[in-house]
């Protein structure tokens, strides 16, 4: 039987043996992990730190100068907005003043005219004598 137990403690040895390697190799690749955790995370604070912060700031003011172009933009169109309609009530008002004026000017004229048509008319058809109505009742 000591054979059988020489062979399994010599079994057993190079079992406990690549356990310690296999431990070894694990811690190995969890430094290894955490430095390259380490040099990603330190790559990232740099390149946010240089390039991406002042980009946000130059993004931010030109949103900015967005905001105000546009917030005066609102305002001119609604100046424009306003002086127009002050305008075409100002046009219609004065269209209706001017429609009156000539109505008002013009409707003796237009009345004169009309009578003397009538006149007109009137001597046309009295110098025109009418002749009494033929029947053709008593022909037949």
């Amino acid at each position: 039987m000591d054979a059988n137990l020489g062979t399994t403690n010599l079994l057993l040895g190079i079992v406990a043996g690549v356990s310690v390697l296999e431990v070894l190799v694990m811690l190995g690749m969890g430094v290894g992990a955490y430095v390259i955790f380490r040099r990603v995370s330190d790559l990232l604070t740099t390149i946010e730190s240089r390039h991406v912060t002042p980009a946000m700031h130059r993004v931010n003011a030109i949103l900015d100068d967005v905001k105000d172009v546009t917030a005066t933009v609102k305002e001119e169109t609604e100046r424009v907005d306003h002086a127009i309609r002050t305008t075409l009530d100002r046009v219609d008002h004065t269209a209706d003043r001017v429609r009156s004026s000539v109505r008002a000017k013009t409707s003796r004229a237009v009345g004169f005219v009309r009578g003397l048509r009538a006149a007109m008319a009137g001597m046309r058809h009295a110098g025109a004598r009418p002749q009494p109505p033929t029947s053709d009742a008593g022909k037949a």
